[in-house]
């Protein structure tokens, strides 16, 4: 018998997104507060809080070329929206000015704990 990973069980989903702009740069540095910002407008649809409050934002790099790449997560695997949430992510990211690329990257470890949220989102779901 085969010894069996955490992708075995899942849906067939899309744990990624990427595009890239072909913009004139200026290379004023995009910066991980405005990246931070986008990201605040996408909503868990099953939990009336954002994502990176909630904790699933797990790394935001942003290059010299103002390529960005974000490491994310899911509160459960087996969240049905989960194949979309990369690609949201992504698209409130794609308003930012100078963007050269936007690489989103679903990924399940750490697991997700209700520890990663902020006060704000505990304070929200009357989590102490």
């Amino acid at each position: 018998m085969e010894d069996k990973t955490l992708q075995d069980f899942l849906p067939n989903k899309n744990s990624s997104y990427f595009k890239t702009f072909n913009q004139v740069k200026d290379l004023t540095k995009i910066r991980e507060e405005e990246v931070i910002e986008c990201i605040k407008t996408v909503v868990d649809p099953e939990i009336p809080v954002n994502l990176y409050d909630l904790g699933l934002i797990y790394e935001i790099k942003i290059n010299d070329n103002n390529d960005i790449k974000i490491k994310m997560t899911l509160t459960n695997p087996n969240c049905p929206v989960a194949g979309s949430m990369p690609e949201s992510v992504g698209k409130s990211v794609e308003k930012l000015l100078n963007l050269n690329s936007i690489e989103v990257s679903l990924v399940w470890e750490p697991k997700w704990n209700k520890d990663l949220m902020t006060e704000e989102a505990k304070l929200a779901l009357d989590i102490f």
